[in-house]
């Protein structure tokens, strides 16, 4: 699944990752296909696999930051 999605248009790159536990991909995608991309992949993976794939959208957050303890 990760060679069909690196062909997907707004897609900047796509690996297999995990543990064995079913395999999973992680994609860097443009916002504006995300849409599109879930829906295309989804199908294309329903149709070779006989199974309905999930997807996670996360977002890029502010990065690492200093926490303050309640202990100081």
């Amino acid at each position: 699944m990760a060679e069909r999605a690196q062909q997907f248009p707004g897609v900047l790159g796509s690996r297999m990752t995990g543990a064995g536990f079913g395999g999973c991909t992680v994609t860097l995608i443009a916002e504006n296909q995300v849409e599109a991309f879930v829906e295309t992949l989804g199908k294309a993976y329903e149709k070779r696999f006989g199974l309905r794939a999930d997807f996670y959208v996360a977002e890029i957050g502010d990065g690492a930051k200093e926490v303050n303890s309640i202990y100081e």
